[in-house]
């Protein structure tokens, strides 16, 4: 006799095997359920499952989470006596499990604990009849969850053991379990799977059930959504793949197992075609984001690929991506609709750190404002150091998937201990970028920048104050390696970048220059919990004079993202006036130890090192350390960091503590 496996809930639902087996009587077998409680002693126990009479016509009701269909069995009334006292009398339990120590899985385990009628109500007082049906909803339970396993003759019968008349002790509920042999396939067959040509061995290899394995629900039910998986992979679009036929024979405790497979035929991708009612991206929109050309052969995981990007524009709410026939022989077009999600938000940004202040940011961006996503932002920084407005506009997926093209029109003030600086920039970037959801190995960014700027400094040689007004401009471009496992919070890998200015300046004379820096950090964990993250930054400036340089475009170090323990900018040559002036050479270091202390929260020890120099070829001369403690907050967005840090060999004029709060880890 012949059934199904039923899917039920989530993908993998262990115990619909083990359920669909119930009614099942081949080879004169009976199929197994759980009776009802009656009154007997309590030397007898409560009750007990006897899976061999089980009603093929009772009617099935879900069981949550993870899909079980159980018989909705009539409770009987129970008339327990527990040491004198009557039924209505109320008394807190325990419970347990015996017998199944040899056979349980944890995930056995985990789904009894999250359905067990005992568990959900363990510690609240109980009558008998309530006890009664406890345990035979969980001794129902616990059957199913075994037959899922493979274990089809389980039986599980139930006891109180009395714990005593003393007031206050409680009850022992038991459910002792006698799972019996293990079943196990003696025939595995992928029907139909031949006409997949020469990817039916693909196919087949996808179905890892075989014969002389366990009758496993969870292996059944994920080999039918790995064949499934399999099909779309390998370029059947309209593969069907029916539900597993099982039959058992109880006698000589196997089963055969059938899997029909249609694949319908391989296809190449065609067109991407509109449905009616799409109204964010047109189809030729979507074929930018796709990363997939006309005539590839089909990949339903490409397919997933681009719902989830077009999910990540947050401009679309819900996603259908669906494979159609298409006119041209061999073909399937991909239908698309597009449901808008609201295109508007306001975000807010605030930190601190010694030496640069405390910085509130505001923004407001429509996202599509320009379609196809085409953003205008309005965006403001005020701070006590710092003042800034200026309007971006960015299209993202401009012509390519993650390419964006952004322009931006600048009106900032910036003062600092080295300089004041009232600067008007336009500038514009074409880069290939990387995020949280689609972290990228390698990202890259060429740029162009023009910049009028009015800066106040000194004369190193008198102290005398002075203004200077620079025009700029800058080919910026960078490259940049990641390989690690986490763009916010990495764990393992490491990272490399450089970047590249060629600049040309007007201040008086034309005169030429050009700024690099080099990146690198890794990142390794060494323990549970704890991971060693080390960084070193390199930069020089070639071409021109320190004092030609605009004071803005000089290299500068200290602060929570430089060296910690010192204020920003602070580390370096200084001027009669005991104020940074910066230098065309950087030299940083930085070791960390990250420990997650206790739930979200983490502490950080760390030493840096650095300084800067007049010449251009980056020194190891005169470091600057600083060294402290820091404390991590991991939300669901990222650490929180906040950093207490002391300069070890502090210069006149340095602060003995600096604080760092900002979003994300220091490198």
């Amino acid at each position: 006799m012949h059934f199904r496996v039923r899917r039920a809930g989530r993908l993998a639902s262990a115990a619909c095997l083990a359920l669909a087996a119930s009614p099942l009587a081949a080879q004169g077998g009976g199929a197994p359920a759980p009776q009802g409680i009656g009154s007997p002693s309590p030397q007898q126990g409560i009750g007990s499952i006897d899976p061999q009479a089980i009603d093929p016509d009772a009617p099935l009701a879900n069981l949550p989470d993870i899909g079980v269909e159980w018989p909705d069995l009539p409770v009987e009334p129970a008339t327990v006596q527990v040491a004198g006292t009557d039924v209505t009398t109320e008394r807190r339990y325990d419970w347990r499990i015996e017998g199944i120590d040899a056979v349980s899985t944890p995930l056995l385990r985990q789904r009894f604990a999250e359905n067990s009628t005992l568990d959900a109500n363990d510690g609240n007082p109980a009558n008998a009849a309530q006890l009664d049906r406890r345990a035979r909803e969980d001794a129902a339970l616990l059957v199913s969850l075994l037959r899922a396993q493979g274990y089809y003759d389980a039986t599980v019968a139930t006891r109180v053991e009395q714990g005593g008349v003393t007031p206050g002790t409680r009850m022992q509920v038991v459910l002792e379990a006698a799972p019996g042999g293990l079943y196990r396939f003696t025939g595995v067959t992928l029907a139909g799977v031949a006409a997949a040509g020469d990817k039916a061995a693909d196919l087949t290899r996808a179905f890892a059930v075989k014969a002389g394995d366990p009758v496993d629900a969870d292996a059944v039910v994920a080999g039918q959504a790995a064949v499934t998986a399999a099909a779309g992979r390998e370029g059947f679009p309209f593969a069907r793949i029916d539900e597993p036929a099982i039959v058992v024979d109880r006698a000589a405790k196997t089963a055969t197992l059938d899997l029909a497979v249609a694949p319908g035929g391989a296809r190449r991708f065609g067109d991407i075609v509109a449905l009616p009612g799409n109204r964010v991206f047109g189809p030729d929109h979507v074929a930018e984001i796709a990363r997939f050309d006309r005539g590839q052969p089909f990949d339903q995981a490409r397919l997933d690929d681009l719902r989830r990007a077009l999910i990540q524009t947050g401009l679309v709410s819900q996603v259908t991506l669906r494979p159609v026939e298409s006119a041209a022989p061999g073909t399937v077009d991909i239908a698309v609709k597009l449901d808008p999600a609201p295109p508007r938000t306001v975000a807010g940004e605030a930190g601190y750190g010694t030496g640069e202040g405390a910085r509130l940011e505001l923004s407001w961006t429509h996202r599509n404002l320009f379609p196809p996503e085409g953003a205008l932002t309005i965006r403001s920084v005020l701070g006590t150091r710092e003042q800034l407005s200026s309007l971006v506009y960015r299209r993202n997926n401009f012509q390519a998937r993650d390419r964006v093209l952004t322009v931006q029109a600048a009106a900032a003030h910036q003062n600092r201990d080295a300089y004041d600086a009232r600067t008007y920039s336009l500038s514009g970037a074409l880069e290939r970028q990387t995020n949280i959801f689609f972290q990228k190995t390698w990202t890259w960014s060429l740029g162009a920048e023009l910049l009028a700027s009015d800066e106040r400094d000194v004369i190193v040689s008198t102290g005398q104050r002075r203004r200077r007004t620079f025009f700029i401009g800058a080919l910026p471009t960078s490259l940049i390696y990641d390989g690690t496992d986490d763009l916010l919070n990495p764990t393992r890998g490491f990272r490399l970048g450089g970047r590249l200015s060629p600049e040309a300046s007007l201040q008086g004379d034309v005169f030429g220059y050009a700024r690099t820096q080099i990146d690198a950090s890794v990142y390794r964990t060494v323990h549970d919990g704890v991971v060693l993250a080390a960084r070193t930054r390199l930069g020089t400036i070639v071409g021109a004079p320190r004092d030609a340089v605009a004071p803005s475009r000089r290299f500068y170090a200290g602060g929570g993202a430089s060296v910690r323990g010192y204020g920003f900018q602070s580390i370096g040559p200084r001027d009669p006036n005991n104020d940074p002036i910066g230098g065309r050479s950087l030299t940083e270091f930085a070791v960390e130890a990250r420990i997650r202390a206790f739930g979200n929260f983490g502490i950080v020890p760390f030493v840096d090192a650095g300084n800067i120099y007049t010449d251009p070829l980056p020194g190891f001369s005169g470091l600057r350390y600083g060294a402290g403690l820091g404390v991590r907050y991991y939300s669901n967005f990222g650490p929180i960091r906040l950093d207490v840090g002391t300069p070890l060999n502090r210069q006149p004029g340095d602060s003995r503590i600096a604080v760092y709060v900002s979003l994300g880890q220091a490198f």
